[in-house]
């Protein structure tokens, strides 16, 4: 009886289970994005900050700023991205630094995944929470001074710019978050590096704020896309090194 048992079990195909395979580089960026915004939905931690902040900078710059009604349309584009920009990197700052303080930081970069997949849903996050600051900014900024922001192509210059800022800034974010004093350290980094995006976004806006069109822009759009793309490939190339101990 054991005879054929062990015949019967050496003649039966060994079945092989397929190997774990890790998710996609989608799916688990779409992952740590969704968790981001569902942490973000129950605390309201850092919209809430961001857009505090940046009430309180378009409310002192729209009264320090007494100019007459063409300087103050002149002077709407930059208050528009420097208040964003530094918005952008209050939420930055708590990007990565909740992950760390919470201990959480180390399980996602021992995940089954590329570690790639944090940054393009930190990317993801950052952009959006950036993008929630900048809507709610255009019809405030449109009635302090007295400008119309709702123009098909400064929607697009918004994107690209926020998306350079988040790319770059959440590669920077992840090298100081081991740092000592890193609230301090983010911005000194990260501010000189996004003048290459802040310049053109500003000229590409105040031109388009002006009337002025497309074709003379052209040269700040295609400056604001190649800055884009380097950035985001070069962080996409480094963030594996950057967040080893």
């Amino acid at each position: 009886m054991a005879v054929e048992r062990e015949e019967r079990l050496t003649t039966q195909p060994l079945v092989v289970k397929p190997a774990y395979r890790p998710a996609g580089l989608f799916r688990a960026s779409a992952a740590v994005a969704w968790k981001d915004l569902r942490a973000e939905l129950r605390s309201k931690e850092t919209v809430s900050a961001m857009f505090v902040f940046a009430l309180l900078a378009i409310m002192i710059f729209s009264f320090a700023l007494e100019f007459d009604r063409t300087g103050r349309q002149a002077s709407a584009a930059g208050v528009l991205w420097v208040t964003l920009i530094f918005a952008g990197t209050l939420g930055l700052g708590r990007s990565l630094n909740r992950e760390k303080d919470q201990g959480c930081l180390d399980g996602l970069l021992l995940a089954p995944v590329d570690r790639s997949a944090l940054y393009f849903g930190k990317l993801a996050g950052n952009f959006i929470f950036m993008m929630v600051v900048a809507i709610v900014l255009l019809p405030l900024i449109t009635v302090l001074f007295d400008v119309s922001m709702f123009k098909p192509l400064v929607g697009v210059v918004l994107l690209m710019g926020i998306l350079g800022y988040a790319g770059v800034g959440t590669l920077i974010s992840s090298m100081s978050v081991y740092a000592r004093g890193r609230e301090v350290l983010l911005p000194i980094l990260l501010l000189p590096i996004a003048l290459s995006i802040l310049i053109p976004a500003v000229r590409a806006t105040r031109g388009l704020l002006e009337g002025v069109t497309f074709d003379e822009l052209r040269v700040w759009f295609n400056l604001l896309a190649g800055t884009n793309v380097i950035y985001i490939a070069l962080a996409y190339m480094l963030f594996d090194f950057v967040v080893e101990e």
